[in-house]
């Protein structure tokens, strides 16, 4: 499995038990998704290693304490301490209407009301306050900030964001 066919789901946080049992740290807004996964890939020297889950549960909310396969002592489990783990995309739920994954939208069209269209996602900032939307215009990069006000509709079909963004905003870049 490569790491472009995964998304990330969290990071192995610490040591649960003298037995091997990990704390997982999941990195999403619903939790109780992922609370009965058969498996998951554990970042190791760069690549993925699936590894196969025989217990796990919800703890303290955004935790899953695991006891994987194979890892029977804090040894082991001290081995996996600090690594990503990430699931295939396709375990995903799927999202509809104006809601969507940052990952989906990458290569989109963006498309303006007043403007029509200004350019292709590239990619998404997500380390300010305020996720952005960085836009290729030719040559020219635009920030884009994605809020709901803005926003008027996902085009998935057409691969296009549609929004209604203030007057200059686009503009100053250009």
């Amino acid at each position: 499995m490569r790491k472009e066919e995964c998304f990330y789901l969290g990071k192995i946080a610490k040591k649960f038990s003298f037995k091997g049992e990990v704390l997982i740290y999941l990195d999403t807004d619903e939790p109780e998704l992922y609370e009965n996964l058969e498996s998951v890939f554990v970042e190791h020297n760069k690549h993925l290693v699936p590894f196969f889950i025989e217990t796990s549960s919800l703890h303290k909310g955004d935790f899953l304490r695991v006891r994987f396969e194979d890892v029977n002592s804090e040894e082991d489990a001290d081995a996996l301490v600090g690594n990503s783990v990430y699931l295939p995309l396709t375990m995903l739920p799927k999202l509809t209407g104006n809601k969507f994954y940052f990952h989906e939208v990458i290569g989109f069209e963006i498309e303006d009301q007043r403007l029509g269209v200004f350019g292709k996602i590239t990619s998404i900032n997500d380390s300010s306050a305020q996720p952005l939307f960085e836009v290729l215009n030719g040559e020219v990069e635009i920030l884009v900030p994605m809020i709901d006000h803005f926003l008027v509709k996902i085009d998935r079909e057409n691969k296009k964001v549609i929004m209604n963004l203030p007057e200059g905003l686009v503009e100053m870049y250009l």
